[in-house]
């Protein structure tokens, strides 16, 4: 099993005191991410509890809720065990989410998002090692090779998670996975035309050569302008579910 960029902090030890539910929460978030992907085999019971730091029955437990929400399939006999299944969210229910969310509140979850984002990329430029970049220009190309809005999505979310990782602060990139769960399909749920997601793949590229050059204000710079930018998009895309954009308007 790899352990590097955000993947590590999907199996990184909980705090103490956490329950089931943060197994659960973790390892959802993973699987919503695309960090787990779909018929890969989690770890064995044992090794996850010795990987979190919990009991094997928090983790047995952890395990039946995630089968239930539909996340986990087990398979028995010769090559068993848990299995991650392919359950991610489609368009349609993100615009139900989208809809869901007030005007105000999504600029609200995107400012916190530019928070987290921009203080990752600055320390990223200050703190990441040469994988950490390789990294990241492997996520730029995934997102230039995404043919469809999904895969695009999860392209976007993956290189947020790789910056947080290359700031080599596992509570900084806990966050960020949190808030790509929460908010960040919202902000790249707007369809991409070619040139949107060439300029797209264009600011990827600034943070990492930003972030490759040691330049953190720079690269900070770069990663609240990406996102604004998405944002700017969402709400238009927002504005239009709600039946509040003038047809008419660009």
């Amino acid at each position: 099993m790899r352990s590097d960029g955000g993947r590590a902090a999907v199996f990184a030890p909980l705090e103490s005191g956490r329950r089931a539910d943060a197994v659960v929460r973790r390892l959802a978030d993973g699987i919503a991410l695309g960090l787990l992907v779909p018929d890969e085999q989690l770890p064995s019971e044992t090794e996850l509890a010795d990987t979190f730091g919990v009991s094997p029955v928090t983790v047995r437990e952890a395990l039946t809720a995630l089968r239930e929400q539909g996340l986990v399939a087990t398979r028995r006999g010769r090559g068993g065990g848990s299995f991650v299944r392919d359950a991610r969210a489609g368009a349609s229910a993100l615009h139900e989410r989208l809809r869901a969310v007030s005007p105000s509140e999504l600029r609200d979850l995107a400012d916190h998002y530019v928070a987290v984002t921009g203080t990752a990329a600055l320390l990223a430029a200050d703190r990441a090692g040469a994988q950490d970049v390789a990294l990241l220009t492997a996520g730029v190309g995934e997102l230039e090779r995404a043919t469809d809005a999904g895969g695009r999505r999860r392209a976007e979310s993956r290189f947020h998670v790789e910056l947080a990782a290359a700031a080599q602060s596992p509570r900084l990139t806990r966050a960020e996975i949190a808030l790509q769960t929460e908010v960040g399909p919202l902000l790249w749920l707007p369809t991409a035309t070619p040139a949107a997601q060439a300029e797209q793949v264009r600011q990827h590229a600034a943070i990492v050569e930003a972030v490759a050059a040691g330049d953190g204000q720079r690269a900070r710079a770069h990663a609240v302008a990406h996102v604004y930018a998405a944002l700017a998009r969402a709400s238009v895309l927002q504005l239009g579910l709600l039946g509040q954009l003038d047809p008419d308007e660009d």
